[in-house]
């Protein structure tokens, strides 16, 4: 039962890890094209 449990935990966190580092990739590639609408808009 406890080892059940332990898989079942540990296979959440890597899920969570995962779906984490799509996330603060999303975010950095929104600044970047926000970024890029500035600089358009002050040439």
């Amino acid at each position: 039962m406890k080892r059940m449990l332990s898989l079942i935990l540990v296979s959440v966190f890597t899920l969570a890890l995962l779906n984490g580092c799509n996330t603060v990739r999303g975010v950095g590639e929104d600044i970047e094209k926000g970024g890029e609408a500035i600089q358009k808009s002050s040439s």
